[in-house]
């Protein structure tokens, strides 16, 4: 395991590359539906100033149903791993409620009530805001990967593990990380490329395919189901009102979703569904809009989404973004 997560990046993305891709495919008997790649545009006074371009996979029984641009296309999992990352704190402890999960697999924005559900998990674990190795932004407390950290630390006192370098590729916190990944997406932990995420922890590198498909099981891995509920039970606590993860939870009943860094939303729907995008800017602006077009080649209506109106300092309407 440890030399898993020590493999260098160049070696281990050619083997996610060659050993990856060869499951993205369409399953026997299934009617492939593929698009090309999604295209939001940011237009001004009739003229178009950006376009981002999402790449995007539906998965089911494990089969890819859907597709937009390249489902091979390989990112990092970032932020989009949470849930999977909060699998191992699950199991081990059964002192913690609902806001305490949802808060380990958040990406908050440091509210009062999102700070204070980091609290709470770090008073349960028992460990203080200077155990906290996510960096300060500006403070630990406010980094806004603080619940998953607690979470670590959480885990820790559970196994007596070290609360010291928890955030170490060595350390069992993440080696049991590299494990749960590999075990939801099915995929040989070797065939992973490893780096450091921006909160000092490991990422994983995967095929959005692979992504959507360990979304997809999420429900069915151990406490992968109440994972699944404390996030859409408390929504308001993984990210905010306007984030595209936090905006399917509420919107759509039974959806659990998760966004990660660099313009990447993973989520999972009723029925074993797992979706995957990614914007190839790394940008987030255009993931909603993109959700909601591919949602709908699946027949699933994301209400509420319409062109989004985009407004200057003064709160004046300048422009829209809407899927070319």
């Amino acid at each position: 395991m440890a030399e898993a997560i020590g493999a260098t990046e160049d070696a281990a993305a050619r083997r996610v590359i060659a050993v990856q891709k060869r499951t993205c495919v369409a399953g026997r008997g299934t009617r492939l539906s593929q698009v090309d790649v999604i295209r939001v545009a940011a237009t001004r006074g009739g003229v178009t100033e950006a376009v981002h371009l999402v790449h995007a996979v539906a998965v089911r029984d494990g089969a890819v149903v859907a597709a937009a641009g390249e489902p091979g296309l390989v990112a990092y999992f970032r932020s989009s791993a949470k849930p999977l990352q909060a699998l191992p704190l699950a199991r081990a402890r059964d002192d913690l409620d609902e806001r305490d999960l949802a808060i380990a697999s958040a990406s908050h924005l440091a509210s009062p009530e999102q700070l204070e559900a980091v609290r709470a998990l770090l008073w349960k674990a028992p460990a203080t805001e200077h155990d906290l190795e996510c960096g300060h932004e500006p403070t630990r407390l406010e980094h806004n990967c603080s619940g998953k950290h607690a979470g670590m630390l959480a885990l820790c006192r559970a196994r007596g593990w070290p609360l010291e370098g928890y955030r170490l590729p060595g350390h069992p916190v993440q080696q049991g990380c590299l494990a749960e990944v590999a075990a939801a997406a099915e995929v040989d932990p070797a065939t992973i490329p490893t780096a450091t995420d921006g909160c000092g922890v490991v990422t994983f590198g995967l095929t959005l395919e692979r992504m959507a498909h360990a979304f997809s099981r999420l429900e069915s891995l151990g406490a992968g189901a109440r994972v699944a509920a404390a996030m859409r039970a408390h929504p308001e606590l993984i990210r905010g009102p306007i984030s595209a993860d936090t905006l399917l939870m509420r919107t759509l009943p039974g959806w659990t979703a998760k966004g990660g860094a660099e313009g990447l939303l993973c989520a999972a729907g009723a029925g074993g569904l797992g979706v995957a995008l990614k914007c190839a800017d790394g940008s987030p602006r255009g993931l909603e809009q993109a959700l909601h077009a591919f949602l709908a080649t699946l027949g699933v209506d994301l209400p509420g989404v319409a062109p989004e109106a985009l407004r200057n300092s003064r709160g004046e309407l300048v422009g829209e973004l809407a899927v070319l």
